[in-house]
């Protein structure tokens, strides 16, 4: 290993690894340290061990699914996105599969081919790479990055690159050190919560455990604001659980929750639509006539619902036991109540060190869009999770690393090779 670098990164995630790789072929000799005894360790979890690298979807659309910040990724995207991401794979013999909703997967089914698949690149692009290595601080004179303090002792470099990720799941290696080494030089820290994570309820029927592994198709979950206006709704699966609800449309509402959890500190209430492609109007008119007969409602309503749900909100409405002709009108209103806005107080998510996503991190307001530069210290870059950007679960987080990985490493060579 030489003591001095065009470039160095700090992180062998998604992010790193691309940043590395990108930096290399370009000709920078480019160090990268990690702190684990193997690269993508993380990376190595995700899409449940397959690894959903990247989603096939329109630019605009990877925007509007990344609720956290992603409109400062448009100039990322410009300059490389998924499609680059495809290639990049293809060209290193990696066939993709698409799944649901844009997902891309290995055909391998395997995140290993993932990783090894970066790794290879990267010791193509000629990047030395240093595990078991810890960063302790960033080296830097008259708001200019020298290189890094780590284990190996003092590395001098003209541009380094943070890639250490978020503060999900710290025994990957992510425990925020990337934001210490930020603050360091004067960046300032958003708050962090947890994103993509399963919601806790204190509701008497969730500590009660009447639902407790039922499992709803096509659902929609809204979270309300404290007037009771929809902030955002996502028409997808939901399961409850003996602590509240998961599942995709579960996660997906976690940022908005927890968004609003530190504004207000009350609880926050989410809505279930049973029947999100029925009107409440044509879903009123289908019990009216389905309740008029001597069957129990329980019986004329099969089928409406999962009976453990229809059972639960029959019960709530006092028609548990009850024969459809003596169903009242208010009765079966509520029980359309139930059926189509169904309200459940959220007290908070699963703790960050549990969740899928950090949101929060390093102020993008201080990071140029174009270069993912540090406005405060030349020659600094951020790629990855550890910016404050979040998406949403099917491939756009790794998206996101990946593409701003490659931006930074692209321009940290540039400036290696203009100033070295």
């Amino acid at each position: 290993m030489k003591k001095r670098y065009d470039v160095i990164v700090i992180g062998a995630g998604p992010a790193g690894l691309m940043a590395a790789i990108s930096a290399g072929q370009q000709g920078a000799s480019v160090l990268l340290l990690e702190k684990n005894k193997k690269a993508g360790k993380k990376l190595r979890m995700t899409g449940g061990g397959r690894c959903n690298v990247t989603n096939q979807r329109p630019v605009d659309d990877l925007i509007t699914h990344i609720p956290g910040n992603g409109r400062f990724l448009y100039s990322t995207f410009a300059q490389w996105n998924n499609q680059d991401i495809m290639a990049f794979f293809a060209q290193q013999n990696v066939a993709l599969k698409e799944e649901d909703h844009g997902r891309m997967f290995p055909v391998s089914d395997r995140s290993k081919t993932i990783v090894d698949a970066l790794v290879a690149a990267a010791i193509e692009a000629g990047v030395d790479l240093e595990f078991s290595c810890n960063v302790t601080k960033l080296i830097t004179q008259e708001e200019t990055v020298q290189g890094v303090r780590c284990d190996l002792g003092d590395v001098a470099a003209t541009c380094v690159i943070v890639t250490t990720g978020g503060k999900t799941y710290p025994g990957t290696g992510a425990t925020g050190d990337g934001y210490t080494f930020a603050k360091s030089v004067g960046h300032h820290i958003t708050p962090l919560f947890a994103t993509e994570a399963p919601l806790i309820s204190e509701a008497d029927f969730i500590k009660a455990g009447t639902l407790q592994g039922l499992s709803l198709q096509d659902i929609a979950l809204s979270v309300l604001s404290p007037k009771g206006k929809k902030i955002v709704t996502h028409e997808m699966d939901l399961l409850f659980t003996h602590f509240g609800l998961s599942g995709p449309a579960a996660l997906r509402c976690a940022y908005f929750v927890n968004r609003q959890l530190r504004e207000t500190g009350q609880p926050v209430l989410v809505e279930l639509d049973s029947l999100p492609q029925m009107s409440a109007k044509a879903l009123l008119a289908q019990l009216q006539q389905q309740l008029q007969t001597k069957k129990q409602a329980k019986n004329a309503l099969a089928g409406v619902v999962p009976e453990r749900l229809l059972h639960y909100f029959l019960d709530q409405c006092g028609l548990a036991d009850c024969i459809g002709f003596d169903a009242s009108q208010k009765q079966i209103e509520q029980l359309r109540d139930f059926l189509k806005a169904f309200q459940i107080p959220v007290i908070r998510t699963i703790a960050l060190e549990k969740a899928f996503v950090t949101a929060g991190g390093v102020a993008v307001k201080e990071v140029q869009p174009k270069t993912l530069e540090s406005k405060y210290c030349h020659g600094l870059f951020f790629a990855g999770e550890v910016l404050d950007f979040n998406g949403y679960t099917g491939g756009y987080n790794i998206t996101a690393a990946l593409c701003t990985g490659h931006v930074a490493g692209q321009h940290a060579a540039e400036i290696a090779g203009y100033w070295g």
